[in-house]
């Protein structure tokens, strides 16, 4: 049996809040030109790509940065 406790790894206090940065963090992780649409345009590439020292490149550039984010 466990228990889930929902809480972070370092406690965050934050003083004033900035929605703008927020915003842009935000984006840079998810949006449209983030990091994990990057991985995945990375890894569809592949499936199209008729030279296999090009496919295993992009494969591992998509798995790299999606590992980035783990």
């Amino acid at each position: 049996m466990w228990q889930y406790e929902k809480k972070l790894q370092y406690p965050v206090k934050i003083k004033t809040p900035n929605a703008k940065l927020a915003k842009v963090i935000i984006s840079q992780l998810g949006g449209p030109d983030g990091e994990l649409s990057a991985s995945l345009r990375y890894l569809n590439q592949r499936y199209v790509m008729p030279y296999s020292e090009v496919k295993g490149l992009l494969t591992d550039i998509g798995i790299s940065v999606s590992k980035l984010l783990t």
